[in-house]
């Protein structure tokens, strides 16, 4: 049991320290994204730090895993450097026995990150959307960059050269409208003011001393030029801002819900594809179904004539058509939405399950290194975390897309690390094994290498 507690301590403290360390290496990514749109536009620190919280919800989710593996790494690379782990060896305790706590505490942080997956995370997600939207809604100047063509209003390219974040005025202003394709249009302004419409689904815009230059995409001879002293443009405001705009609103994304209510919606989808089903059959047996009554009708023949028939049936085929390609469309969607809810519910177990598959890898590959340094478990980390999360996002992209399932695609990085975690493990246990990093030290120029790294390759 003292052993047990002395293991524990071991990774205690480096895990402690690798989360403080992956969320400041997150949070300074957050920053350098979005510090351009939220420092110096007229927030208060209230809402910011408030957007920043959110955050971290999504942030913890990757961080632990990844310090799980981190804080291992350190901790048998210290044992083993300091020859502690030789020394339970010999006395009898072996690997196997040494893996039972960091294991049981793994299996710990994977259920309390699946309750956080399911209530903290989706409510986080969540209000910081609402949060953003809110933003948005107030400035909705945040979204434009000075001297840069920004397209998140849809059908429309806009530059502004000058922005006024407190009033939401615009100075020497640009914009392609190609809400018509078959003309060109360019509108410039020397100002302009940005502000949405009372029911906040229109973006509005107020030009002032400008001019509309018109023409032809396929002809460029008519040409149409416009000088306005007042102009007047209003945009959809769908993709410059959030739809939802309170935070009570109900309707969330699936990243927004836990799996008990993902699975209630996939529950509705599939009677929704049964009903999509027996709607394609049955179009299906009317498009195959020729109209042999009038056919076989003579009566008809006689008194119709060929043509009529002809065209009854062209009709019947045509409309028959359209209604299975329309059942096709309806399938394919709730096929994908299905597989949409699906690959989330999944993620939520199986990222916490990569903590115990973690402690597999980390356990013996600390003590093949010998090395207990943060330097050395954060570089074998981040390796394995990069493989982890290629066949996450890939397997993700492929179930999206129906090319694999939602299961294989979440489970599919566990199951592999997993096999190669229980071979490392064994082989660890059975034998000793160490791995060598001094030639790759020799890549590194001496200038950069510590004194004792030189000592030792000298």
């Amino acid at each position: 049991m003292i052993i047990y507690k002395y293991i524990l301590k071991a990774h205690f403290l480096p895990f402690i320290f690798s989360v403080f360390i992956l969320m400041s290496v997150f949070l300074l990514q957050f920053f350098m994204k979005f510090a351009d749109r939220l420092i110096g536009k007229g927030l208060s620190i209230i809402i910011i730090t408030k957007l920043i919280v959110y955050n971290l919800a999504w942030m913890l989710v990757l961080v632990v895993p990844m310090a799980v593996l981190v804080a291992t790494l350190m901790a048998f690379g210290s044992m083993s450097q300091n020859n502690e782990v030789a020394i339970l060896k010999a006395t009898g305790v072996s690997l196997y026995k040494m893996l039972i706590p960091p294991f049981f505490a793994s299996i710990l942080i994977a259920l309390l990150l699946v309750q956080f997956n399911n209530y903290v995370y989706p409510n986080a997600n969540h209000a910081a959307r609402v949060l953003a939207q809110d933003i948005s809604k107030k400035k909705p100047t945040l979204s434009l960059v000075p001297g840069v063509f920004s397209q998140d209003v849809s059908k429309y390219s806009i530059l502004v050269r000058k922005i006024d974040d407190k009033t939401n005025e615009l100075e020497q202003i640009t914009i392609y409208d190609n809400t018509d394709t078959r003309y060109t249009n360019v509108i410039t302004a020397i100002r302009g003011k940005l502000y949405f419409s009372k029911n906040e689904d229109k973006l509005i815009m107020d030009l002032w001393n400008g001019e509309i230059h018109t023409s032809e995409m396929n002809n460029q001879k008519p040409y149409r030029r416009v000088v306005f002293k007042k102009h007047k443009i209003v945009m959809n405001a769908d993709n410059f801002s959030f739809k939802e705009s309170t935070p009570g609103s109900k309707t969330r994304g699936d990243r927004e819900m836990g799996a008990q209510t993902m699975l209630l919606i996939v529950d509705s989808l599939n009677v929704l594809r049964n009903d999509y089903n027996l709607e394609l059959q049955k179009s299906l047996e009317s498009y195959l179904t020729t109209d042999t009554a009038y056919i076989a009708n003579p009566s008809f023949l006689k008194t119709k004539g060929n043509g009529l028939i002809f065209r009854k049936v062209t009709d019947h085929v045509r409309t028959s058509r359209s209604v299975i390609n329309s059942n096709v469309r309806k399938l394919t969607y709730n096929q994908k939405s299905i597989n949409k809810y699906w690959v989330e519910i999944h993620k939520k177990y199986s990222l916490p399950v990569a903590c115990i598959i973690f402690i597999l890898i980390g356990a013996p590959l600390g003590t093949m290194t010998r090395k207990g340094g943060f330097g050395v478990a954060g570089a074998i980390s981040l390796i394995f975390f990069l493989i982890y999360w290629a066949f996450l996002i890939g397997g993700e992209k492929l179930a999206d897309r129906g090319l694999l399932s939602p299961f294989w695609g979440m489970w599919g990085a566990n199951i592999v690390l997993g096999i190669l975690g229980i071979y490392l493990t064994i082989k660890s246990a059975k034998e000793r094994v160490t791995l060598n990093f001094d030639s790759l030290l020799k890549l590194i120029p001496k200038r950069f290498r510590t004194f004792d790294e030189q000592n030792e390759n000298n």
